[in-house]
């Protein structure tokens, strides 16, 4: 990674175009600077994430060829270098240098808001350890953008990213989530959307859920619709295309009253093991698995004295 000159040196100032306008990029200080960029349309970078991206020393990114193509639009030419996945462990001690030499290095993902379902937050973490300012650069994310389209309730919500590939961890962790009292925001591929859709309407029941896919680009599309719905419309028209995030509506505010648990626990009790049974009552009844096995504990000890 060749050194970069530093935007706070006496040579002639980098720039960033915007159409045929020419500006200045920022004056930066040295510091990690997390950079959010667009999901799809160009047109959403903002103004400081411009100014920031022309006038840093250079810029970590997923791949470049995608980063290439935001920096060539707008006529910025800071270096670039790759870090992801693959080669985190090595490139993280050059980017901590970097920084040590006082040098202000920008933070990319692909798309969206750095460090969601990306290495990043390693970078974040050894940068702050090492004593070196991280400042964050707000701007377009997908599972923000997903959450608002979806018309599902807002106040609460959780993030939960891509669920296990695997079908039965990933129905395990279903009934994980089906008491989360939230709307959850989730990531998925195409090709593994139609089971996973099946796998939620099963566990979740027909909860209102939107698929959201190819958000703010050309094909954009937003399907709103119950679980099962959903999950019968892409088992018929199969895998989609694109980007895809799903938003899956809260459960229903009523919760079982401990003597519904109890009732529930003993009839389970009669044919099942107290492990076996407590998974049944906790599914079925939405309430967290730990507080109803200890329940079932304490009636198996009840009705043995």
């Amino acid at each position: 990674m060749k050194p970069a000159p530093s935007p706070m040196s006496d040579s002639a100032p980098a720039t960033f175009r915007i159409g045929a306008v020419s500006l200045p990029a920022a004056r930066l200080e040295g510091g990690l600077y997390v950079v959010a960029t667009p999901i799809g349309n160009l047109g959403d970078v903002t103004l400081r994430a411009l100014e920031t991206l022309a006038g840093a020393a250079l810029v970590a990114c997923e791949d470049t060829r995608v980063t290439r193509r935001l920096l060539e639009r707008y006529g910025i030419r800071t270096p670039l270098v790759a870090y992801h996945d693959h080669n985190a462990e090595t490139m993280r001690p050059r980017l901590v240098e970097k920084l040590g030499q006082g040098a202000a290095v920008a933070l990319v993902s692909d798309a969206g808001t750095p460090l969601v379902s990306d290495p990043g937050y390693k970078l974040v973490e050894a940068a702050i350890a090492a004593g070196h300012r991280v400042v964050p650069l707000p701007g377009a994310s997908a599972s923000l953008a997903a959450l608002v389209a979806a018309g599902l309730p807002t106040d609460r919500f959780f993030f939960e990213g891509f669920l296990p590939p695997k079908p039965g961890a990933r129905r395990n962790r279903i009934a994980e989530l089906k008491a989360m009292p939230a709307t959850l925001v989730l990531y998925e591929t195409g090709p593994r959307l139609p089971e996973s859709l099946a796998d939620l309407a099963d566990g979740l029941g027909p909860r209102p859920a939107a698929v959201c896919r190819e958000l703010t680009k050309t094909f954009e599309e937003v399907r709103r619709a119950p679980l099962d719905a959903l999950a019968a419309h892409y088992a018929a028209a199969g895998a989609p295309k694109g980007e895809i995030v799903l938003i899956v509506g809260p459960p229903d505010e009523e919760v079982a009253s401990d003597a519904d648990v109890d009732g529930a626990l003993r009839r389970a009790l009669a044919t099942l093991s107290v492990k076996d049974a407590a998974a049944a009552v906790a599914t079925a009844t939405g309430r967290p698995k730990r507080e109803v096995y200890a329940r079932a504990l304490a009636l198996e000890r009840a009705d043995g004295d």
